[in-house]
């Protein structure tokens, strides 16, 4: 042992930093380190001695402490115990945890396996274990390390940048072939008359991308992501009903019906998704008053205010928001694509629909073609 005294017991279990700390003390400043365990003075309790047994704050008080920088009481992620957070715990493996519970490890979660990401979590942030010091993205990457581009490759090395034997790109460790190209590392043929540019045409249509971005074109014929979902159709997967959709997955806001990714509105409903009613009980003045953004704006002074909504001007296309205060140009692109057409731009990031991945929803997670 290199520092005499920091390991004791009789095996040498004990270390006297691995008790639990709070506000960056251990035991909270409340107590001692007994063998990895916090041996609290009377009057504190808790794992780290951080909850005094009595409590002389009013509750206002109480909350307030508890308040973090957005003045959420406890992130909304654990109850306040006189000023101090004690944090959801269900599981029982103390997930969540930071003063104000501000550190929710279950982002780390991996949604297929139910484990923590392959690298270290960090307060809710993978550090994926990279093993490729020469390149940019490396190797391994995701929200929970999940992807890992060696799987792209016939032979590993990681000075070769031969993907998918050169037919394909590598999406999140899964080869998405071109062209003409079949197999796991897309090292397979696959016979077609069609020249690839004749090919690519007959998938093109009207889009500038060939199947809309939406699907891939093999042959002329166009497959359309996801495989077997029937909200994405058409001769080139022009229609994606998905579009119909809002963040909870409601179809045209309960007020419509969905044709080809477009909301034909019941009577007395309008908007870009049936939002709208036509008629409002409301007096200007309640209408206005539900309209004012944080500034005091009214819908941030691009838009108009119904009956307590705020409808965007339809020539700034990507103005969006609750108060029109979002700016959809601020989401990422691919393929010249906003959220490359598999997600909904929400306030400046993408939400991908299932089974897309990435910035700018451009990773397939889902099963292979078949």
């Amino acid at each position: 042992v290199t520092e005499p005294g920091t390991y004791f017991g009789p095996l040498c279990e004990c270390h006297e930093w691995v008790c639990e700390t709070y506000d960056g003390k251990t035991c909270a400043g409340h107590g001692t380190c007994d063998c990895g365990r916090c041996k609290c003075d009377p009057g504190w309790s808790g794992d780290a001695c951080q909850h005094p047994t009595n409590c002389n704050l009013t509750k206002k008080k109480s909350n307030q402490m508890c308040k973090n920088s957005q003045d959420i009481i406890c992130s909304n992620t654990g109850t306040c115990h006189c000023g101090r957070c004690k944090c959801d715990d269900s599981d029982g493996n103390g997930l969540v945890y930071g003063k104000f519970c501000e550190c929710d490890d279950r982002e780390c979660i991996d949604d297929e396996t139910e484990e923590i990401c392959g690298g270290t979590c960090v307060c809710g942030e993978c550090s994926c274990h990279d093993v490729d010091p020469t390149g940019d993205w490396g190797d391994i990457h995701g929200d929970t390390c999940e992807c890992d581009e060696r799987d792209c490759r016939s032979v590993y090395d990681r000075y070769s940048d031969d993907f998918c034997s050169g037919h394909g790109q590598c999406n999140c460790g899964r080869c998405d072939c071109k062209a003409g190209w079949y197999g796991k590392k897309c090292e397979h043929p696959r016979s077609c008359l069609l020249a690839p540019e004749e090919s690519l045409k007959k998938c093109q249509g009207s889009s500038a991308l060939p199947c809309s971005g939406r699907g891939k074109c093999e042959c002329g014929k166009c497959t359309c992501y996801p495989p077997g979902d029937h909200r994405v159709y058409g001769k080139t997967c022009e229609c994606d009903d998905r579009r119909c959709e809002d963040l909870e997955g409601v179809v045209c806001g309960g007020h419509g019906t969905c044709s080809c990714g477009r909301c034909v509105c019941e009577r007395g409903w309008f908007g870009e998704l049936c939002q709208h009613p036509r008629k409002c009980n409301m007096t200007e003045e309640q209408s206005k008053s539900l309209c004012e953004s944080a500034d005091g704006m009214l819908c941030s002074g691009k838009g108009s205010c119904h009956c307590g909504k705020c409808i965007c001007s339809a020539e700034e296309w990507y103005i969006s928001g609750e108060f029109c205060d979002c700016d959809d140009r601020d989401c990422d692109k691919h393929d010249g694509l906003i959220c490359t057409g598999n997600g909904i731009c929400s306030c400046g990031n993408c939400e991908c629909w299932d089974g897309w991945n990435g910035n700018a929803c451009e990773i397939w997670l889902g099963t292979e073609y078949p």
